[in-house]
Parts: C-alpha cells; structure tokens; sequence
C-alpha cells in the first residue's frame, strides 16, 4: 500500500538503469509504493529477464546506457514484441520528444520527483 492506494493487481516493474546509486534509489521507492521490483543494469540484461519472465506489467528505463542499444530503442523494442508492457523512460541528458516516444510511452526528465514516477506506475496498471 502507498499512500492509501493498494495495487489491484500483481504489477512487476523492471527498472533498466546503469548508474548502480540511481538503480537502487528508483529500486526502492518504487518497492516502497507497492510494486515488485527487478532490475537490468543495460538494456542486454533487460532482455534476458524479459525473455525469461511471462508478469512484467512496466519498464523503467534510462535513456543513456552503454552496452548494446539506448533506452529508447530499448522501449521501442519493448513496445514491438511485448505490446502489452507499459513504459516510462528518463533521462538526464536529453529530453525525448513525445513523437520519438514509443506509443503509450511516459517521459520525465530527470532529476525526477519520486511521487511523480509513483503516480504514473499507479496511472499505468489502473
């Protein structure tokens, strides 16, 4: 339960992040509202677990990763073969216009507030 809201049902979300302290920090305040957290440091990682897991309901990914491809072709990915996955992406660097977003997609720049990212979770497994 976070804030007198209780999630109706089981929402898993993956957070795609490669700065380990950002990492932890959305890892826990998103644990904190209620939700199952798992985490992928670069978009590789991310697949695997979404390959290998059938209840992911929202990723949260950064737009700046090393590794094989960016958050944003990430989230594009996402959208293509997992349609049903919600996304919310972020980025410090770059504000993603929402024409460049994948359809449904959520943008926040960061540094974002934590309620914020909480409320559009909510918004998103309504």
């Amino acid at each position: 339960m976070a804030g007198g809201r209780e999630l109706n049902k089981h929402a898993v979300v993956l957070i795609i992040e490669d700065e380990p302290l950002m990492r932890l920090f959305a890892s826990e305040f998103i644990a904190d509202a209620g939700f199952e957290v798992l985490e992928a440091q670069n978009a590789d990682e991310a697949v695997q677990i979404l390959e290998n897991r059938d209840d992911i309901s929202i990723i949260f990914t950064d737009v700046n990763m090393p590794e094989s491809i960016d958050g944003l072709k990430l989230a594009h990915a996402v959208r293509e073969r997992w349609p049903p996955i919600r996304i919310i992406i972020t980025s410090g660097r770059d504000i993603v216009a929402d024409r460049k977003l994948p359809v449904g997609a959520r943008f926040f720049m960061k540094p974002y507030k934590p309620e914020h990212i909480v409320e559009a979770l909510f918004g998103l497994v309504v």
